[in-house]
Formats: structure tokens, sequence, C-alpha cells
């Protein structure tokens, strides 16, 4: 027996208005392309169906549609002012040395000279090393290796987002 019971938290963004849908979606990831698509799709029976369309519309996002999603994200060792996600995200580097946190700035500089965007992880449970070594390994990949990387770390990353705005139950 299948269950249609459709949590609280998904079943309030499904019934959001569009403009809120959008504004929400827009929080998790940057690509208006994405959030069209996910807000388009509404409602969903299941968080799994919700990531399936994620993933699913982020895998067909254009290279500009790529561009505009990391431009939402700030490097890393500097989350933005007043954004609790990329803080809450990136806490494994807020405890690191100041030199831990001087060679990542140089690393995000260089990773960002080479590639022409911001250096993205899913830095979710890593420490500062961690990320600093996985900066270091990336940046010697061809740009299209580093592209389709850089989608599989959206991906992660908006799966946590969206299990955040929709799994909340008030």
């Amino acid at each position: 027996m299948t269950s249609t019971f459709t949590p609280p938290g998904l079943a309030r963004f499904n019934d959001l208005e569009e403009r809120a849908a959008v504004a929400a979606l827009h929080e998790a990831c940057a690509s208006m392309t994405w959030v069209r698509r996910l807000t388009a799709a509404r409602p969903y029976a299941t968080a799994d169906e919700l990531y399936a369309a994620s993933d699913a519309a982020l895998a067909e996002l254009t290279a500009a549609d790529l561009a505009e999603a990391m431009a939402g994200h700030p490097p890393i060792g500097r989350p933005r002012p007043g954004d609790p996600a990329s803080a809450r995200e990136q806490r494994g580097m807020a405890g690191a040395s100041e030199e831990l946190k001087a060679e990542m700035l140089e690393l995000n500089v260089a990773y960002q000279e080479k590639f022409g965007h911001v250096f993205l992880i899913c830095a979710t449970g890593l420490t500062g090393e961690r990320m600093r070594d996985a900066v270091k390994e990336r940046i010697g990949n061809a740009p299209e290796r580093e592209r389709e990387i850089v989608r599989t770390e959206l991906e992660k990353i908006n799966r946590i987002r969206l299990a955040r705005l929709v799994e909340e139950d008030a």
C-alpha cells in the first residue's frame, strides 16, 4: 500500500503562491531556469519527487545557467554577511587557523582565475582542511571535467537546501 501523505513542509511549499515559491527556491539556487522548472512542476507528492526534479533540472542547465547558479555562492571561507545558509554550510572554515584562511583565499583566487567562477563544493560537514585539499586537487582539472564536478556539487547543495525548505514543520 502506498502512502499519499505529503509531509507538512512539502505541502506548505506546494501551496505557496508562485511568487513566494520562486523566492524560496531562489534562496536554494540562484539559477532562474532551475527555479522556474521546479516551480512549474508543483505540486510534489514526496520530497524524493522534488529532489528528482531538481536533479533533472540541474542536468539540463546550460553553461550560462550554471554560471548564474554559481554566482549565488560566496567563496569558501567568506560567507556573505546575513546569509545563514552559507555560514551554516561553511562552518568547517569558521574555526580554521589564520594560515588556512589565507591559503584558502589564495586558492580561491587562483581557481577563479583559471575557471572564471568561484570554487564550488558541498561544504556541509567538511573541515577547512578537506575543502583546501579539494580545491588543490580540482584546480588541475580540465574545464570540462570541472564543470561536471561543479554540477554534481551543486546537486548536493541544492538537495540539502531543499530538504531544509520542505522538511520544516512550521
